[in-house]
């Protein structure tokens, strides 16, 4: 089975706010992983489901692995953009790697996350929902 979707990027634009940055005007390090996030949840919108629509539909997404490089400074008021790129099938987990970019092209940070599949019902460790697969099918 071929997936098209695996390698291929989103692009999230997002403007760093003031309240993110340190009294430099650079982006406190934490707040990365939640532009992270925000990309990784636009790439599930881009295919067609969101985060809120997986958990009412049963199933939860915990981050069990985070990991960054930080290559340079992100400021107050810059807009940066999150690519995110599904790294392989998912199956019980699912796993993404980012690159973060300034207005310049500049890279900022990469990034990779694991996230498990699980039952909201139950709370164990299922497998990717076949909806998920099959968005990620090649026609």
């Amino acid at each position: 089975m071929k997936y098209q979707n695996i390698l291929k990027k989103n692009l999230t634009k997002i403007r760093v706010r003031y309240g993110e940055t340190d009294q430099m005007g650079v982006v406190y390090y934490g707040n990365y992983a939640l532009y992270i996030e925000q990309g990784r949840t636009e790439w599930l919108r881009a295919i067609g489901i969101s985060y809120k629509w997986m958990e009412d539909n049963g199933i939860m997404l915990p981050v069990v692995h985070f990991s960054i490089d930080y290559k340079a400074s992100a400021y107050y008021d810059d807009w940066i953009t999150v690519e995110t790129r599904l790294s392989e099938k998912p199956n019980v987990k699912i796993q993404f790697e980012y690159n973060v970019f300034n207005e310049e092209n500049k890279l900022l940070a990469t990034a990779k996350t694991v996230l498990v599949f699980i039952d909201k019902k139950t709370g164990k460790i299922v497998r990717a929902p076949q909806y998920l697969l099959e968005k990620l099918k090649e026609d």
